[in-house]
């Protein structure tokens, strides 16, 4: 008798395990959920559009202009330094015929250098001068398109500066080593409290304040021209310095609604900028000065269709009306795909030739035969041999990640509740952010099955595996895979155990994601085109996900009685965990699997190890991880650590970490625990 209710015993904990490592079953059916977050999304961009009207008068827009500049400057966190010294340098000087190219690199802010080629038309001058922005070539000014650029204004009488984006050519992680200067490279700018959108700005400013220091130049007559993500950056160029006298963005325009759900770079990101702003007033912001607009028919990216564009246009035409301007706003649609093509330049050529040069009538000019040029010739600095002033990407977020957490470090005391604050702010959390309704489903193969919905009409699947009957605790499980990336083992252990299971797909994972969103992803990053489009309407992944968690936590204490919740996350949702329960979600303990410690740039990882829904703009101003875990409260185990780039900690590491918490821990009040486990 005993023996059979030994093998009953086992025979029911097997049954119970078996159930864990069933597949979960689903909660939404047939075409999921239609795509929720990428209607939802559309939603929000197309009624701000609606919204952000530009003054119909005079008195209304210039007072909406000056705000509207402000606005721009302190969102994208432009930086200029109008009375730094340029310390230009060349390294070489190559002749061609008509002109000469000069390999320069010149200071852009303290200690930053930039790397760029001058293009200087033979004779004395005075000539006008052009800022040639760079697209997202991982060759940067080295690109034949951009060389075309150069060559074919400085055979026209035009010198022409063309400096190397943030993180592209010269000013890659590795020098001679290109890569792409967006993704999460770019977006490591967020963390330390700038923009890719707004370090160009600054780059591009900087490159006028060069040019107007040449002595053969007309400091008069200063234009500007890129194509895609330099167009972008040739628009907020002019619409920030009122020094460029003109202007010709190719293949860029379109509207700010139809960013979202693209997959634009991040330096064509500007945070919050859907909440106060549209295309059209940032082209208004250049009125009465001369800009032409030139789109491809054929262009592929949605965001820049000539349809997107006409709309932009129409809305910046009836401010050069206010001007009486109206015949220095024009575009022009041409038979190509997206790029700056031979009859691109050519009007371009006729554009600035009327407006910087008073000659002719703006029609299209032809051009001059150009050789592109090796790189060898066009480099600043030879392969390997660039110099620690031209720094990249990551030694900028580095140095400046270093200094402001030795700031933070150096604190002995602070105001916790004013923390506290500063970070709701940070992340974009609403008050208004609450449950608005619960949907109970059937229960299937013993998950009871629930869907919970936020008054912004968000909808968070989950499932609950009920305890034994005489415990009260439940673990939340958040896996950055969805449910299907937990293991069976952890389920079937929990459930040996006695524990009830919650688990979540959050907003963009798992059931709940966006299949649109993953397809524009393709080769990008994970999370994108997501963590882009809720950038654009003032939102982060992090406070998304820092508000569910909150959400379900408060649902899973009122509903099942619950008496202790453990959160057992992984990567950006560890840190979400942390975050939320820093903001006073009532779980009692985390279990945190393969979470960075700190938001310092690691220059020895992969970039790429998290996904974009990792960065938190201005994170590393507020403090860092262990300042979080700290406020926290909670008692920690950290499974597997890593840096923020996906290396494994050092054991002196995981004591600096554990050496910060105690120091937060003594100014918090909180009396919380860390652990490590490999």
């Amino acid at each position: 008798m005993k023996r059979n209710l030994i093998i009953l015993i086992l025979l029911v904990i097997f049954a119970k395990g078996v159930r864990g490592q069933n597949v979960l079953p689903d909660l939404f059916t047939g075409d999921r959920n239609n795509d929720l977050i990428s209607f939802s999304l559309k939603r929000e961009a197309a009624k701000a559009y609606n919204l952000l009207t530009v003054p119909q008068n005079m008195e209304e827009w210039t007072k909406r202009r000056e705000e509207l500049k402000n606005s721009i400057l302190h969102h994208a966190s432009v930086s200029y330094y109008p009375d730094l010294p340029l310390t230009y340098r060349e390294t070489g000087d190559y002749k061609m015929e008509g002109f000469s190219i000069k390999n320069i690199f010149f200071q852009t802010r303290p200690g930053v250098y930039a790397a760029a080629n001058l293009y200087i038309p033979d004779g004395n001058g005075l000539f006008p001068a052009v800022v040639v922005a760079m697209g997202h070539s991982r060759d940067g000014k080295l690109y034949p398109e951009y060389q075309a650029l150069g060559q074919t204004l400085a055979m026209n009488g035009y010198v022409a500066i063309a400096i190397d984006p943030w993180g592209a050519g010269e000013r890659a992680t590795v020098h001679g080593d290109f890569e792409y200067h967006g993704a999460n490279l770019g977006a490591s700018l967020l963390n330390v409290g700038e923009t890719l959108m707004g370090v160009q700005i600054t780059d591009n400013m900087r490159a006028v304040d060069l040019l107007l220091s040449l002595p053969f130049v007309d400091n008069e007559n200063i234009g500007a021209t890129g194509a895609s993500g330099g167009g972008n950056q040739v628009m907020w160029l002019a619409a920030m310095d009122e020094r460029i006298k003109a202007v010709v963005p190719v293949v860029s325009v379109g509207t700010f609604q139809s960013y979202i759900l693209n997959s634009n770079c991040i330096c064509e990101a500007l945070p919050a900028g859907l909440t106060f702003t549209e295309e059209s007033a940032v082209l208004g912001l250049i009125a009465p000065r001369a800009i032409k607009i030139c789109s491809g028919l054929r262009d592929a990216n949605a965001a820049f269709h000539p349809q997107e564009m006409l709309k932009s246009f129409h809305g910046a035409k009836a401010v050069y009306g206010i001007y009486g301007a109206d015949d220095n706003l024009s575009y022009q649609i041409f038979d190509t795909p997206h790029g700056y093509f031979p009859e691109m330049r050519e009007a371009m050529l006729g554009w600035f030739d009327l407006h910087l040069k008073r000659e002719g009538t703006g029609a299209p000019k032809k051009e001059k035969q150009f050789t592109p040029l090796p790189a060898s010739v066009l480099m600043v600095f030879s392969n390997g041999q660039r110099p620690s002033e031209v720094v990249s990407t990551g030694d900028y977020c580095f140095n400046k990640g270093s200094r402001l957490r030795s700031g933070m470090l150096s604190d002995e005391s602070m105001d916790m509740i004013e923390k506290k604050d500063a970070l709701k702010q940070m992340l974009k959390i609403s008050d208004n952010y609450e449950l608005k309704d619960i949907h109970q489903l059937s229960d299937s193969n013993d998950w009871e099955r629930y869907i919970l919905e936020t008054t912004t009409g968000d909808l968070i699947p989950l499932l609950i595996y009920l305890p034994n009957k005489i415990s009260r605790e439940y673990v939340l499980i958040a896996n950055s895979k969805g449910k299907n990336g937990v293991k069976a083992l952890l389920i079937d252990e929990l459930v040996t155990k006695g524990a009830g299971i919650c688990i979540v797909d959050l907003w963009g994972i798992g059931e709940n994601a966006s299949p649109e969103a993953t397809r524009i992803d393709g080769s990008l990053p994970e999370f994108h085109t997501l963590s882009r489009s809720v950038l654009w309407l003032g939102q982060t992944m992090q406070g998304i996900w820092a508000g569910q968690l909150e959400i379900v936590v408060n649902w899973l204490i009122n509903s099942h009685h619950v008496k202790k919740i453990t959160i057992d996350a992984d990567k950006e949702l560890a840190v979400a965990s942390v975050l939320s329960s820093v903001l006073g979600n009532k779980v009692n303990r985390l279990i945190l699997r393969e979470m960075p410690l700190s938001y310092l740039f690691d220059k020895s990882g992969d970039v790429n190890h998290f996904s974009m829904a990792i960065h938190i703009p201005g994170f590393l101003l507020w403090g860092d991880m262990s300042l979080a875990v700290a406020m926290s409260g909670k008692d920690i185990t950290f499974i597997d650590p890593v840096t923020i780039s996906g290396r494994e900690l050092s054991v002196k590491e995981t004591d600096d970490f554990r050496k910060e918490f105690y120091h937060f821990r003594s100014l918090s009040g909180e009396r919380s625990e860390v652990s490590f486990v490999k």
